[in-house]
């Protein structure tokens, strides 16, 4: 039975694509494979409720991030203590900060193997706070360093790697990619009903989705310059974000301004994962012209329920997607990109076999996914035995 620590600087009830990853990890490692344990900074009037354990340290409001936490664990005198009484066989951290040294302290202290996952594209989130091309430089070398430390490195695709590399790392780099914990055996015709009872989306709509933060770097200022775009070409749709962030309440004004209310509805953070299955599963396409994901699980998620998706040539999003046969890709334009989603629309068809090629070739399934990840830890935790004897 293996013991396995993931540490992250956010947890539940904070949802994104990283926090979906630890969740999943630690769900079916629980699961199949041993015990998890889940490391991460402390979140007021929130009750963890999870079949593993949630261990929970010293936390702070951290400004311009809301929902987020700044953890600090060396303001906290039991985090040690809980740590240093479980007999972990490996460590993985999902990020850079507060969890992810107080991961590679234990794994000193205690000798066993850490590995690091790189999920998020720092650089760009340092300068959206930071304005400064200097500091943030100063701020990825640091995060640099921290990789350089553990033991393994993983990230979740090729393009990432290439992201990795360019940041300056110079180490191995292995691959494990992200997955899916939605249906793929699901009900769409019940799904049709529902959502034109629940939310007035009638079975001949044509409906768009975005589901994730609602930050800048997310590119989510082109999306409704693209929606606006759409509506003068005279095409009826139905637009649905999900999600919350700092910049909503600009993109609201946007649509405002656009006068696209009728159009565009902004639903707030969904965290039923059974109702947001059927907003994917009811949109004909997903929008998701971001830059700045790597590789994104609601990309995976959308694919899994026959939704494709439109990303930007380029883009680290676009692995794995070939446009026209499994998803569809453009230029970084609003003109491009809206005459390519008005022209897709026309053929709901063909939007419904993309689909369908979309849940064969880019979808999997989190406990396949985990499979593959605790055979890798199997081998590196027997790497380690052998180095120790």
């Amino acid at each position: 039975m293996i013991k396995v620590g993931q540490f992250n600087d956010s947890f539940l009830p904070v949802m994104d694509g990283v926090v979906n990853t630890v969740k999943n990890y630690a769900y079916w490692i629980n699961r199949k494979y041993g015990k998890s344990y889940v490391i991460t900074p402390s979140f007021p009037k929130y009750q963890d409720n999870e079949e593993y354990d949630v261990i929970r340290y010293t936390s702070s409001f951290l400004p311009f991030r809301k929902p987020y936490r700044l953890g600090l664990p060396f303001l906290d005198n039991e985090i040690n203590k809980k740590l240093d009484s479980i007999d972990f066989d490996i460590l993985h951290v999902h990020c850079p900060f507060s969890s992810g040294k107080l991961a590679l302290k234990l794994a000193q202290k205690k000798s066993i193997p850490i590995i690091a996952t790189f999920h998020s594209k720092f650089y760009d989130d340092f300068k959206q706070v930071f304005k400064s091309d200097y500091i943030t430089k100063k701020i990825v070398n640091r995060i640099i360093t921290f990789f350089e430390r553990v033991d393994y490195v993983w990230t979740v695709n090729e393009s990432t790697k290439a992201t990795l590399i360019d940041y300056g790392f110079k180490k191995n780099i292995e691959i494990m990619p992200n997955g899916t914990d939605f249906l793929v055996d699901f009900n769409y015709q019940d799904n049709i009903e529902y959502m034109k009872q629940n939310y007035l989306v009638y079975p001949n709509d044509l409906m768009f989705l975005f589901v994730g933060q609602h930050i800048w770097q997310k590119n989510l200022k082109l999306v409704v310059e693209v929606l606006n775009a759409l509506k003068q070409k005279n095409l009826q749709y139905k637009m649905f974000f999900i999600g919350e962030g700092y910049a909503k309440k600009a993109l609201e004004a946007m649509v405002e301004h656009y006068a696209l209310t009728e159009n565009v509805k902004f639903m707030g953070k969904i965290t039923d994962r059974a109702l947001l299955q059927r907003f994917f599963a009811r949109s004909n396409l997903f929008l998701f012209p971001s830059l700045y994901d790597n590789a994104p699980i609601v990309v995976r998620e959308a694919a899994a329920l026959r939704t494709p998706s439109i990303v930007i040539n380029g883009s680290n999003a676009q692995e794995g997607i070939i446009d026209g046969y499994n998803g569809f890709t453009s230029e970084e334009d609003i003109d491009k990109l809206a005459t390519k989603i008005y022209n897709i629309s026309q053929d709901k068809e063909k939007l419904h076999e993309v689909g369908l090629n979309a849940q064969k070739t880019i979808s999997c399934s989190w406990e396949n996914i985990i499979d593959k990840v605790v055979t890798r830890y199997q081998e590196i935790i027997n790497e380690r035995k052998k180095i120790l004897l």
